[in-house]
């Protein structure tokens, strides 16, 4: 019998995530395009927290585009950022004009 398992799914890191996302703030509005990043256990994790970020930050509807895994910390602003507040736990959302 295995008892521990040898395989790549065991991460020493936290699983940071991105998603890129168009959202609303006002019904028939003009969308803003996004970027959130945070930590989650899964994608579906992700996906709640995502939407459930994106309301308490009031917008109204959300389109989520894609779902990815960051694998290293990016160098330039304001992802950086993002993915150290992701790192302390934050969902970070990065507003694009």
């Amino acid at each position: 019998m295995i008892t521990s398992p040898d395989n790549d799914n065991n991460r020493d890191e936290p699983m940071v995530f991105i998603v890129i996302a168009k959202a609303y703030e006002t019904e028939g509005g003009e969308p803003i395009d996004l970027h959130v990043m945070l930590t989650a256990p899964d994608d579906d994790t992700a996906v709640r927290m995502t939407l459930n970020a994106l309301s308490e930050e009031g917008f109204l509807e959300a389109d989520l585009d894609q779902i990815g895994m960051i694998t290293g910390a990016p160098d330039e602003e304001p992802h950086a950022s993002a993915y150290q507040g992701a790192l302390e736990g934050e969902v970070a959302i990065i507003r694009f004009a």
